[in-house]
């Protein structure tokens, strides 16, 4: 056997290196290039920081003026994509459209400059700035609606309201969403974004790395855990049902969705800030049911775990499903909300795997046999 270690589903096995996030799990903090997530989220813009995660720095006023118009002229869908969309059998999961979408867009760019695995997605900014408008217009089309052009003059997060839903947003919902959508752009080597490095270090396209990260951000133990942590909301239905609900629901040995973390052994810090905007959309809209019962299954199932010596608190996914609730988005789009965040992150990662490549190609402990005689086909069973 070999002495090479096997850690199934590489947990604990370092994969390569990044300045671009780091996950403190025992502190409970996490880092964009070294900056707090509690002070981003406080104090910048989705693009903001999106211009960190693509340059390794803050931009300067002038900077994010320029990176802020180009990223907002970016957004508008040209016709023959919209038609894909409105194409697109209107049963099919919205991730499997945006998977789809994102390769079929890169068809409608400048082939000399994207198609060119060397490529300048900084300058292009498809993948990032035109998810957002695919997600609502595949939602309004299913609805029977029109496609809502994007507005230059609104944050990444309140112009998606605005495509989705035709409204002019709520300036405090508009900023919230923004904020969302920095909390979900970028969390390390997490399933997704190690699968778009790992197309990006075969030196593929970052469209063809970014459509293969979101179908794993799809598959369900990935995306998707806001939406299970709502549906759950609704399985227990009022208050006095919380304890008896996660009492069946141990018994059974059921995953209570929103709380625990592969990485972080505190509170995820994301899930604090997430919880500050579901307090503050909860007063504002006068509809407290959601947080109440989120907040009494997070004392009852943490006393319980307690008393097993297991302390498990929050994710970001217990509360955020809560939050897009009281936003307007439905729950079937809260995956593609996590895509539209991430693409960031993604981006972020394509760009720096290409900066010192070597394409992964780990060992596979086989455990198949060997040297097997050949039977010959008529005596086979």
């Amino acid at each position: 056997m070999s002495d090479t270690t096997y850690a199934k589903g590489l947990e604990g096995v370092i994969a390569g290196e990044s300045r671009i996030c780091k996950v403190d799990g025992e502190q409970g903090r996490l880092y964009y290039f070294g900056y707090r997530i509690k002070d981003l989220a406080a104090n910048a813009t989705f693009e903001e920081v999106t211009y960190l995660l693509l340059y390794g720095e803050l931009p300067t006023v002038d900077q994010l003026i320029d990176f802020s118009d180009r990223m907002r002229k970016s957004r508008d869908l040209s016709p023959p994509i919209l038609q894909m969309i409105k194409a697109f059998p209107r049963e099919s999961h919205p991730m499997e459209l945006l998977q789809s979408t994102i390769n079929f867009l890169s068809g409608y760019i400048d082939h000399k400059i994207e198609h060119s695995p060397t490529c300048n997605c900084r300058q292009t900014l498809h993948q990032i700035a035109q998810i957002p408008g695919v997600v609502a217009a595949f939602y309004r089309f299913k609805n029977g609606l029109d496609y809502i052009p994007p507005r230059d003059d609104l944050s990444h997060g309140a112009n998606f309201l605005w495509q989705l839903k035709g409204e002019e947003p709520d300036p405090e919902d508009g900023k919230i969403m923004d904020k969302c959508l920095i909390l979900h752009a970028e969390h390390s080597f997490n399933a997704s974004t190690f699968t778009a490095r790992v197309v990006a270090s075969t030196l593929s396209t970052c469209y063809c790395s970014i459509s293969a990260a979101i179908g794993s951000l799809f598959g369900s133990l990935h995306g998707g855990a806001n939406e299970k942590v709502m549906a759950m909301v609704e399985d227990i239905d009022t208050m006095d049902n919380v304890r008896p609900w996660l009492e069946t629901a141990l018994e059974e040995k059921r995953k209570v969705m929103g709380m625990g973390h592969r990485v972080y052994k505190a509170k995820d810090p994301r899930a604090i800030i997430m919880e500050d905007f579901l307090r503050t959309l909860s007063r504002k809209y006068g509809e407290t049911r959601n947080l109440d019962i989120l907040k009494e299954v997070e004392k009852v199932f943490r006393e319980k775990m307690e008393e097993k010596g297991k302390p498990i608190y929050p994710n970001v996914d217990f509360f955020s499903g809560a939050v897009y609730s009281l936003l307007g988005i439905p729950s079937n789009l809260f995956t593609p909300v996590f895509a539209i965040a991430r693409a960031s992150g993604w981006l972020s990662h394509i760009l720096e795997q290409r900066s010192d490549n070597r394409i992964f190609r780990p060992k596979a402990l086989y455990t198949g046999d060997v040297e097997l005689p050949w039977p010959v086909l008529e005596e086979r069973s």
